[in-house]
């Protein structure tokens, strides 16, 4: 199928943005796959990456998401000034720098293809591009969202996708074709999450305060399970159930998922029943002032998540105003069903995004600069 050229209002792409031509083999300097609880402690931030070509600019730009490629080798974020920049896991080091300034860019995944990305606009139109790396070329426009896409999941194992939308849908895709293979309505869909056989997805709704399980191959029947957050909620503190729902992720082993909350606490809720395990929270500083998917008013920019599960599904990572903690699933809450971080890993910095390279030991964090953290190996 023919390409269509990526949208750039500078002179010359090329002079900016080349081709992704990256060697992917793992170098001597990323830490060998030990076991996470192991290591968990020791990570430390490793390699600052702040924006050189921004240092002029006031405010500076926020980190919208991060993602990593399947062999976890290359980093990418998108940012509030409408670039993508595309990190060097192995050597680390920052790589490419690609342009969206027409339309706009946030939630940039990595598809399974090498050199394919795809990501929501934020401007002009509610579009998703498909984006080929290889040539900076647009495969093709994801088009029928009426309003702000909040969130995209993409599919474990295949080319499918999951957006989430403003317009009161959920939208079902095939980087095949341009036309949605399924529409679902529903009120207030701001999230989404695949668990890790990809024969589930979950659709976050914080306007009804509920989180709905479907069955990939019977999603036509509805929801299997309706998970009931206010529910969980009750009697503490119901006021919580109904916004600042952050990030919604399945754990890799399958047994919990995570539901980031910007007040209260992230929930971390059985797989199987929907019933509470736990209450996360810290006692150490606030959250990071950010927006969750599709609310204005809280914070200045969105954010893909200021927390996630590590690859072992064991330990949830989250971000705050000072300092990363660290939950450790397998301990028991107190009376009240709160869990207090195992770990708290000094880094005075604002975190507002946190990914954990689903391959190798290493994770990042971010607000307005990008950080690599790896474990000292040395304590």
């Amino acid at each position: 199928m023919a390409s269509t050229p990526m949208d750039v209002d500078e002179p010359s792409l090329s002079t900016i943005a080349p081709a992704l031509n990256i060697t992917r083999t793992l170098g001597v300097n990323v830490p060998p796959t030990t076991k996470v609880k192991d290591v968990v402690a020791k990570f430390r931030p490793t390699k600052l990456f702040p924006r050189d070509d921004v240092k002029d600019v006031n405010p500076q730009p926020y980190i919208l998401s991060i993602d990593f490629d399947d062999p976890g080798e290359l980093c990418m974020t998108s940012e509030s000034d409408e670039t993508i920049q595309i990190y060097n896991v192995k050597e680390g080091r920052h790589d490419k720098t690609l342009l969206s300034k027409k339309y706009g860019v946030k939630l940039a995944k990595f598809t399974h293809s090498q050199g394919g990305i795809i990501y929501a606009s934020t401007k002009q139109n509610d579009a998703i591009r498909y984006l080929a790396t290889g040539d900076n070329s647009f495969i093709r426009y994801f088009e029928g969202h009426e309003a702000v896409v909040t969130n995209l999941a993409l599919h474990p194992g295949s080319d499918n996708f999951v957006s989430c939308s403003l317009d009161n849908t959920v939208r079902l895709w095939n980087l095949g074709t341009k036309q949605w293979t399924a529409k679902l309505l529903l009120q207030n869909p701001t999230l989404a999450a695949w668990d890790p056989s990809g024969t589930i997805f979950a659709i976050g709704c914080p306007g009804t305060a509920s989180i709905l399980l479907y069955d990939y191959r019977n999603y036509e029947k509805g929801p299997f399970t309706i998970i009931d957050v206010l529910r969980v909620w009750q009697p503490a503190e119901p006021e919580h159930a109904f916004k600042g729902w952050t990030a919604l992720h399945f754990s890799n082993n399958g047994k919990h998922i995570l539901l980031g909350c910007q007040n209260g606490g992230h929930l971390l809720l059985d797989a199987f029943d929907g019933s509470l395990k736990a209450v996360l929270k810290r006692s150490v500083g606030g959250r990071a002032k950010r927006l969750a998917p599709g609310e204005t008013e809280g914070g200045n920019a969105e954010s893909s998540g200021d927390c996630c599960f590590s690859p072992d599904g064991r330990f949830v990572l989250g971000g705050g105003n000072m300092d990363l903690a660290v939950w450790d699933t397998q301990s028991s809450p107190n009376e009240k069903g709160v869990l207090e971080p195992e770990y708290l890993l000094g880094d005075r910095r604002e975190t507002a995004v946190v990914e954990y390279n689903p391959r190798f030991n290493m994770l990042t964090t971010a607000d307005q600069e990008l950080l690599f953290w790896l474990p000292d190996n040395q304590n």
